[in-house]
């Protein structure tokens, strides 16, 4: 037996963000909302993937951010993905060069950190 690869990630999210979910991984990081299966759209959040990421936002109804545990993405043209992140508001740190990577940290617009990676 052997783990191969991480099939997606969930995140959490307060009840109704979805909005937000969509301003900051639809239109900041670029990642297009995919449709909920049925059975599990009544219980709020978003989906969203392409064929290389599936970053899905379930509702959490103790919500809190998580601050230390993070994503990290791989990423192209970071400089123009943080200059998105900072006009939606969002707290941006870095970046700094890191074991041959610019990297960069972000919090999503619920305070949840992200790193984001991009080859030299």
């Amino acid at each position: 037996m052997r783990v191969r690869a991480i099939e997606h990630v969930q995140l959490a999210m307060p009840k109704g963000g979805e909005e937000r979910a969509r301003r900051f991984y639809g239109d900041v990081l670029g990642l297009p909302e995919v449709p909920k299966p049925a059975t599990l759209a009544a219980r709020g959040g978003c989906w969203f993937e392409t064929d290389d990421v599936k970053l899905h936002l379930g509702v959490e109804d103790d919500f809190r951010p998580a601050r230390k545990a993070h994503v990290a993405l791989r990423v192209e043209d970071l400089d123009s993905l943080l200059a998105r992140a900072r006009a939606a508001g969002c707290d941006v740190q870095g970046p700094e060069p890191f074991a041959g990577d610019r990297q960069a940290y972000v919090f999503d617009l619920f305070g949840n950190r992200l790193e984001l990676l991009e080859a030299i």
